[in-house]
């Protein structure tokens, strides 16, 4: 149901059971979902692909030009998954001609005031708080959880399952199921709580604590604690996806404890 105060161009693609809000703004070429709800005043620019059952709040902007000064006006889109909330005056850029799109995953909650720049890829059910500022090109996996008012630097990639401190200042990569705080940024010990709701055993959890030990708290510079660890430690899927991790970091992984 559009309310007739709202603008939505007519070669948008609507989906079933659709509220469109007084004021609200869609663009041509954009596409929404069944089941969604666009709240007054928030605009839907040109290249939004946005999911079944999304929630935008009021003032939002999707897919708006991307603060790059390099963009020439070339097609790109912003995709957001299903299931996901988008909180008031949230702005999430489009993709320039660097990976030609922004990408938000399914089940996430963007609250209010969040930006999310140009060519970002974020994973599923995250959860990025208050204030966040995300910039170009970084990365985050699943269930990652931002704590509000952070900045995410450009190109920084955040590995799945990680927790970061509200009014972090994020300048490397954090590599998966850690909890990161301090100034400078560093390991303050795995995502223990996180891990527990998500359902991974104590041996799991102690696997990837023991792996941390050494990654962060022995002599080993990185390269040394990664061979260690290949061969202290049976294959697994917590194992390959840290390895994976630091191997292909390419600003380098945050410090340890000092």
């Amino acid at each position: 149901m559009n309310n007739p105060s709202a603008f939505v161009h007519p070669d948008a693609k609507i989906g079933q059971n659709v509220v469109i809000e007084p004021f609200a703004y869609v663009d041509k070429d954009t596409e929404i979902g069944d089941g969604c709800w666009i709240g007054p005043n928030a605009c839907i620019w040109e290249g939004s692909r946005i999911g079944d059952n999304c929630k935008i709040f009021a003032g939002a902007q999707i897919s708006s030009v991307p603060q790059d000064l390099k963009f020439a006006g070339e097609r790109t889109l912003t995709i957001i998954g299903k299931n996901t909330t988008i909180r008031e005056f949230v702005t999430i850029s489009r993709g320039t001609s660097h990976r030609k799109q922004t990408v938000i995953g399914e089940h996430n909650l963007l609250m209010a005031y969040v930006h999310v720049a140009h060519d970002c890829i974020l994973g599923n059910h995250c959860i990025v708080s208050n204030s966040v500022q995300i910039a170009g090109h970084v990365s985050l996996g699943d269930y990652v959880i931002i704590g509000g008012t952070a900045a995410i630097r450009q190109f920084v990639k955040i590995g799945a399952h990680v927790m970061i401190a509200g009014g972090s200042l994020v300048r490397k990569d954090v590599p998966p199921y850690v909890s990161a705080a301090r100034e400078p940024l560093s390991y303050s010990g795995i995502n223990a709580i996180g891990l527990r709701r998500r359902k991974f055993t104590t041996q799991e959890l102690n696997n990837i604590q023991e792996m941390y030990r050494i990654i962060y708290l022995s002599d080993l510079n990185i390269s040394k604690a990664v061979e260690k660890i290949q061969s202290d430690f049976k294959s697994s899927t917590e194992k390959n996806l840290i390895i994976k991790f630091i191997q292909e970091s390419e600003r380098g992984i945050m410090k340890g404890i000092e």
